[in-house]
């Protein structure tokens, strides 16, 4: 379907994922159409969005409302609402004339874009870029960027600008070209003036078209489409790392999967935090945008509690879920489908979590007994507990482990007493986070005094952030957790 190509690719600001060589871009959910009022029977293509990822600018083609008729193409705007979901689509009056219209990019303060040049002369104007200032809430008038020798002959074309506005990738038919469109660089010098086009190299140009570039905020990934590398269907979405300091220097492209890609077009990829958008014609004749999200990875935690005197059944296991995506399901060895047991013999103890795309994690836990010559010693119970990210709030699971946990303590002598120990992770100051952590532990407190437990008798203590159950430079989510803990135990006579 080359028809798409007479777009214009755009740049997308402010993105957090990076991507490595090895990515396979299997992990994220399944693609669906961008919820809202952005696609309809016409053709919608060119996902970029403002600085606060609240704005979504795409383009909308082949509609008879357009300026300049059915063959002409406008610059569309809408408004984020939730899940994905963008209305209010209005088209941008002073960005827009009978020509065709795109956004190529939008800088980092969100008050420059870079426009398909079709503001200046007649139909058979020179093919270039122009560039348009927010100034007193609106779109000021594009004027024309001036790229030395640029000359393209033909009429599929495109651009993507960098964020910072260093950097242009072109795709067309120009000097050098190995195919139909080839990949080129131009850059801004020291005096704001910008280089010849430059060709970027075999590596990443093929006998057929290469189109709709976009890079990393970082410069160090491209993403581009082509239908000279083989791939799923017409065009395909790869991406290629840069190899070292030069625009010409990348690896080879890699093709961004079958999640991704389709039987049919395929192209103007870009991503916003763990977000994925595209443009595809995959279900009708004309392309709607799509998106996928990037699913975290499962991981998990199992503690058991032994059995208190020799050949007994009051031991027990509890399994949770970090990561992946709810809701989640438990598969115990034993057949048991709930997150835990309870009121288990010594053995051990198997659990497999799958979340709801899918994903799975094996655990395994001991439960042990004392030996039968200290049968009659009593091991007193501990609980531990894991707080959501900067809340002193119990959640669900919190109260669950403390109600199992409160199971233990009423059986216990009521002349005992317990400590309550609460521990935050590394991510805010030290000065909030012994405040978080003394929260933390009145909050756990209060939870197991209006259960019944008499107040006299807890011991409490926080500690903020400086006693880590897990010690690291560069903390993953699953570590930053296990260090959000609060410690329920007995303080032993």
């Amino acid at each position: 379907m080359n028809k798409l190509r007479h777009f214009l690719f755009v740049s997308a600001q402010f993105f957090l994922l990076t991507v490595t060589a090895q990515s396979t871009f299997t992990a994220i959910s399944t693609p669906q159409k961008l919820g809202g009022s952005v696609n309809t029977e016409v053709e919608e293509s060119m996902p970029v969005f403002d600085k606060e990822s609240s704005t979504l600018f795409f383009v909308r083609s082949f509609d008879a409302k357009s300026i300049g008729g059915k063959n002409d193409q406008d610059i569309w705007s809408s408004q984020k609402e939730v899940d994905f979901s963008y209305s209010n689509a209005n088209p941008i009056k002073e960005l827009n004339n009978k020509f065709n219209n795109a956004i190529v990019g939008i800088n980092k303060a969100g008050d420059h874009v870079y426009l398909l040049n079709s503001y200046e002369g007649k139909k058979d104007l020179k093919k270039g870029i122009s560039l348009s200032e927010f100034k007193r809430k609106k779109w000021g008038k594009a004027k024309e960027l001036r790229i030395p020798k640029l000359d393209i002959d033909g009429d599929f074309y495109g651009f993507h600008i960098n964020e910072d506005e260093t950097a242009i990738i072109l795709s067309f038919n120009g000097p050098n070209s190995e195919g139909e469109e080839d990949l080129y660089v131009s850059t801004k010098n020291s005096d704001g003036k910008w280089s010849e086009p430059v060709h970027m190299g075999s590596e990443l140009n093929s006998k057929g078209f290469e189109i709709s570039p976009f890079l990393s905020p970082n410069n160090d990934t491209l993403f581009f489409s082509s239908n000279g590398m083989g791939g799923q269907g017409d065009a395909d979405i790869f991406y290629s790392i840069r190899t070292g300091e030069s625009w010409t220097s990348w690896s080879i492209p890699m093709n961004i999967g079958s999640k991704i890609n389709s039987s049919k077009f395929d192209a103007y990829f870009i991503y916003s935090g763990k977000n994925y958008y595209w443009s595809s014609n995959r279900e009708a004749i004309r392309a709607d945008i799509y998106y996928a999200t990037e699913i975290p990875p499962l991981n998990g935690t199992i503690r058991s509690t032994d059995v208190t005197v020799y050949k007994g059944k009051d031991g027990m296991v509890q399994a949770t879920a970090i990561g992946g995506i709810a809701p989640y399901t438990f598969s115990w060895e034993s057949g048991e489908k709930s997150d835990g047991l309870d009121m288990v013999p010594k053995g051990l103890y198997s659990v497999t979590i799958t979340d709801s795309y899918g994903q799975q994690v094996s655990l395994k836990a001991t439960v042990n007994e004392p030996e039968p010559s200290i049968a009659t010693n009593v091991i007193y119970p501990e609980a531990i507990i894991y707080f959501d990210r900067q809340s002193s709030y119990l959640n669900p699971q919190n109260k669950k482990e403390l109600e199992s946990f409160l199971v233990q303590l009423k059986a216990l002598d009521a002349t005992l007493k317990f400590q309550v120990i609460s521990h935050c992770d590394s991510r805010s100051s030290d000065e909030y986070n012994m405040w978080l952590g003394e929260r933390r532990m009145t909050r756990t407190i209060d939870f197991l005094v209006a259960k019944g437990i008499d107040k006299s008798r807890f011991l409490g203590d926080f500690k903020g952030e400086s006693q880590p159950d897990i010690i690291c430079e560069t903390c993953t989510e699953t570590q930053f957790t296990l260090n959000r803990r609060t410690i329920i135990k007995v303080v032993k006579p």
